[in-house]
């Protein structure tokens, strides 16, 4: 097979001092792998005669980037429901309602996501949503995957009832009766309305939803995909995509296995298990791994449901979902295992909680290779980052989550100082931990270029009318990149051979049709990826 030589191009090799060039202007491509990178001269001559040329026109080059925190199958799902991040008020969404409703009469459901808390007049409930669509069940995901909203019919169908309890770790919202109301907080969502709806949905839809999914990731430039909340109809409808493909998929999938907690030892070490049976199982598969488990600590700050030290603005708190005598034996189990174990932690106290448990599996396993993570980390108490540090801990988080656009309820439920210091991604780069970025999708919007420019401005890219929240946080484009290629890669390989292009890696690279660089970080809301390559392959071009 002849190599390929990527010539008339700025590259951005995402290299560390030690690594390599941090810039190149060709590459060369043989099989799956970069065989150089260099300059132009050098590039012509370690390609040879017979290599094919692809001129790239002067555009920019970037590692294919790696979203090292997602959910592929809900992200599928929600290409095909009803957009309300942007309906700001009570009216636009019942307007939206009533339009998708129209669009589809003989729709045995109605599902939309993305609303936000502060868009609506106090808490969401089943009246709001019957006024405009009662004849069928309607489905709301709130923005951050943590709520349903929910209208009567949906209530029925799922059997909720006054006399239906909380779920451990969640919450179904009642009005002064007793009556549910409509809102499904936390593990009422999770564990009443997400298996709900898997059981009502067939293969076909799951696999439409994972054709979705591979598109939009290709379109964006994505070469590689986390899954962190990967269950067995999500790892049948992978294996079905690749299955049509010869075995191969379009972007490589690592897959953390997501833990509930049923208040059952015996129970959450079964899952821990059969995280480590898959595991074994998909060591050696290239395209589709289960790599580890995940569990979550917490809720949100936005539905005061993030477990915190100190109570919220109104004077509530919330109980961790995990408390650390249930966390603590599942995170042991699954470090012996060797599986690498993910956290959803967005209070203080429940990223406190996180790193305790994984003290406690350390001193338990003794000195072995571990890699695990806490997620999302929205407010983390000073001295977390070097915490991190020391253990090896990845700090993974997602710049679209901090949004000025989003950020006022975020900042009012907390109410206090707290506030200045979300999403302080610095923190952790100066302590030394591993700062891998992500978009947590579908809680956010998938595409890598917006996410890059909050990451790089703090300012929006929802609605640029908001100006930027806590500057000092951001991080220079390069060194943002770099975070959501190379450090993402490396925050779930054991030896990275993706995120960076250099000599001897993946050839995973993604050309921009402009440059940030040379036109400002503005340029990224209007960026657009014209090819994506993965393992050699072009898998995406515009």
């Amino acid at each position: 097979m002849s190599r390929t030589l990527y010539t008339n191009a700025r590259i951005l090799t995402a290299n560390r001092p030690d690594d390599g060039e941090p810039w190149a202007e060709a590459l060369v491509v043989d099989g799956e792998r970069l065989a150089h990178v260099g300059d132009a001269a050098s590039a012509a001559a370690a390609a040879g005669d017979d290599a094919h040329t692809v001129d790239l026109g002067g555009r920019l080059v970037v590692p294919g980037f790696v979203d090292s925190h997602t959910h592929l199958v809900m992200m599928g799902e929600a290409l095909g429901k009803v957009g309300l991040t942007d309906a700001r008020s009570l009216e636009v969404i019942q307007a939206r309602l009533v339009a998708a409703r129209r669009a589809a009469p003989d729709a045995p459901r109605l599902f939309g996501r993305g609303w936000l808390f502060d868009s609506l007049p106090g808490e969401p409930t089943a009246a709001m949503i019957d006024a405009v669509v009662a004849e069928v069940p309607v489905y709301l995901d709130a923005n951050d995957y943590h709520s349903v909203w929910v209208n009567r019919a949906a209530l029925a169908e799922l059997g909720i009832t006054r006399d239906t309890p909380d779920p451990l770790g969640g919450r179904i919202g009642r009005d002064a009766d007793g009556e549910p109301n409509g809102i499904l907080y936390e593990t009422a969502a999770v564990e009443i309305v997400w298996p709900h709806l898997a059981s009502v949905a067939s293969d076909a839809d799951r696999d439409d939803a994972v054709e979705r999914t591979l598109a939009a990731y290709l379109a964006a430039g994505v070469t590689g995909a986390v899954d962190m909340a990967f269950n067995e109809l999500d790892l049948a409808a992978f294996r079905r995509a690749a299955e049509r493909r010869g075995g191969r998929l379009p972007i490589r999938v690592a897959a953390h296995w997501l833990v509930g907690n049923t208040g059952d030892e015996a129970d959450n070490l079964a899952q821990v298990a059969r995280a480590a049976e898959l595991a074994t199982e998909t060591a050696d598969e290239p395209w589709l791994r289960v790599v580890g488990i995940k569990l979550i600590l917490d809720g949100v700050i936005d539905a005061c449901t993030a477990a915190m030290k100190q109570p919220y603005a109104n004077g509530s708190n919330a109980e961790l979902i995990w408390p650390l005598e249930a966390a603590a034996p599942v995170v042991q189990a699954a470090d012996a295992a060797g599986l690498q174990v993910a956290m959803h932690a967005i209070g203080d106290a429940a990223s406190e909680l996180a790193l305790d448990a994984i003290e406690r599996a350390v001193a338990a396993n003794g000195d072995r290779p571990r890699k695990h993570r806490i997620e999302h980390l929205e407010y983390a108490a000073p001295g977390t980052a070097e915490r991190m540090a020391r253990l090896g801990v990845t700090a993974s988080m997602q710049p679209v989550h901090a949004d000025p656009a989003i950020f006022d309820n975020w900042a009012a439920m907390l109410g206090d100082e707290r506030a200045d210091r979300g999403f302080a991604w610095p923190e952790y780069v100066a302590a030394g931990a591993l700062l891998a970025f992500s978009t947590d999708a579908p809680t956010a919007p998938h595409q890598a270029l917006p996410n890059l420019y909050v990451a790089a401005t703090r300012a929006s890219a929802l609605d640029p009318a908001y100006p930027a929240v806590h500057p000092q946080y951001a991080l220079p484009l390069a060194e943002a990149i770099g975070h959501a290629t190379r450090d993402s890669a490396a925050s779930v390989d054991a030896e990275p051979l993706r995120g960076r292009l250099a000599a001897g890696l993946s050839a995973d690279f993604a050309v921009l049709d402009v440059d940030p660089f040379a036109e400002g970080d503005a340029a990224l809301l209007g960026a657009n990826v014209v090819r994506t390559v993965v393992a050699g392959r072009t898998e995406f071009e515009a």
